[in-house]
């Protein structure tokens, strides 16, 4: 149904429920009505904002009946932002409704339930996002450069000065990294801006909260003028920048010259893993040490066992296993991050973990690994799950299987097909607050023959 010529007249609107994107839920003639801004229990004044055939969407413009789980938002820009979508809501209310997503998913998708809900985990809620994007745009009608996350209507980007949820070394600094956008010649040309922080390394005093990256992208080449614009805004702020005209394969530092290491620390398993620019690692530090702590909990390591970690990027779940068992072998789709797993291996002293590239999408009748027996399975799936992976894994021999996902939605119905087709119960499933303020679900879950 076309969403013009519908009424934009204000309504008032009881709300009932949240949704998995975090709006409120009301119901209006019998539709369901998403509403930006609005809580459970709140009665609120909304902005019609579309209409669909199914459902339709509006912004909260005034709460007549605050819910008591309302708070106040640390951030000047949320509303207009998209990064984050809860700050209106109180944070242990925000896992619990993360939980329900969990549940909801697993019982409507996969029509499974676990035997046991683990407790959540959560971290720090703020200044947490080591790793991201920034969109950049310069607005001819404002005169200016914009830097920041997308706003929820996606055309646009959000008019940042700071940003609460990204670590300080990048969320404090957001207006004078515009600023300084602003005064170079290819400004138009720099469409967005990685972000990725290391650990500081030991007896690095000029690092000593850590190494900040940003690799800038952009479409045409740079002058010197705006290279030296560039190099000094990283010589003022303790910066490492790195340029990117195309491909991944593109990327190359600026300042310094010779690059920066980058590197997180595991130190309950006296691990320092180092990492490239673009590479993925978990963005919350601190929920990553917890989520490793849990999934090896899940998986009760013995000393004699085979455990095969797939989807294991750099080793994040991989080299902390192999401090506990036998023998691990990770399987990851990105080459380069296969290299990289490797070398920290070598460089954390670590000699019984194996390695191999492998799309985990396609066919695996021929990878050497294939047919090896394993005790344990552990999967980190990117958010589209483990669908064609499941069917071809030699699963007979393995009793206990965790799985780390970051959508609810794959999880339930990979779960679905573990309980069902391969004979597993589902012991037990909980969320992790991994993106505090945002509706991301990330998940955790126990399949036991």
């Amino acid at each position: 149904m076309s969403r013009q010529r519908f009424s934009k007249e204000p309504f008032e609107a009881s709300i009932d429920d949240l949704s998995h994107d975090g709006r409120g839920v009301a119901r209006r003639d019998g539709k369901a009505v998403f509403v930006r801004g609005a809580l459970p229990g709140e009665r609120v004044i909304a902005q019609p904002t579309a209409r669909h055939r199914h459902f339709d969407e509006a912004t909260a413009t005034q709460v007549l009946d605050v819910s008591p789980d309302r708070v106040e938002p640390l951030c000047a820009h949320f509303g207009q932002c998209s990064g984050c979508v809860l700050q209106h809501l109180a944070a242990e209310k925000q896992i619990e409704a993360k939980q329900r997503v969990l549940i909801e998913n697993l019982e409507r998708i996969g029509r499974v339930a676990p035997q046991r809900i683990l407790p959540p985990l959560a971290a720090e809620p703020w200044g947490y996002r080591r790793k991201g994007r920034l969109s950049v745009r310069h607005v001819e009608k404002k005169g200016r450069t914009l830097v920041g996350f997308r706003e929820h209507d996606p055309r646009f980007v959000a008019d940042l000065r700071r940003c609460e949820t990204v670590v300080p070394a990048i969320g404090t600094r957001i207006e004078a990294l515009a600023a300084m956008i602003d005064t170079l010649d290819g400004k138009r040309d720099i469409p967005q801006i990685e972000f990725i922080v290391g650990d500081a390394r030991p007896g690095d005093a000029r690092h000593a909260q850590g190494v900040t990256a940003l690799v800038f992208r952009h479409v045409q080449p740079l002058s010197e003028r705006d290279r030296g614009v560039l190099v000094d805004f990283a010589k003022a702020h303790g910066l490492a920048i790195y340029l990117q005209p195309g491909g991944v394969d593109s990327v190359h530092a600026l300042w310094p010259e010779a690059g920066v290491a980058l590197e997180f620390a595991l130190p309950e398993h006296d691990l320092r893993l180092a990492f490239q620019p673009l590479d993925f690692i978990q963005v919350n530090a601190g929920m990553n040490a917890k989520m490793i702590a849990l999934a090896l909990d899940l998986l009760d390591p013995k000393p004699d066992q085979r455990i095969l970690d797939l989807f294991c990027g750099l080793g994040n779940f991989t080299l902390p296993i192999a401090r506990r068992i036998a023998e691990v072998v990770g399987v990851e789709g990105d080459a380069g991050l296969v290299a990289r797993a490797r070398d920290n291996a070598q460089r954390n002293g670590i000699a019984n973990a194996r390695f191999f590239a492998a799309d985990l999408a396609s066919s695996l009748a021929y990878e050497p690994w294939i047919g090896e027996p394993f005790d344990a399975l552990l999967l980190d799936p990117p958010r589209s799950g483990a669908e064609a992976l499941l069917p071809q894994l030699p699963l007979k021999k393995i009793d206990r299987i965790v799985y780390v996902s970051c959508h609810p939605g794959s999880l339930a119905r990979d779960a679905g097909f573990l309980v069902r087709e391969r004979g597993y119960k589902l012991r037990a499933a909980g969320v992790m607050d991994m993106f505090p303020h945002t509706a991301h679900v990330e998940s955790i879950a126990l399949f036991e023959r």
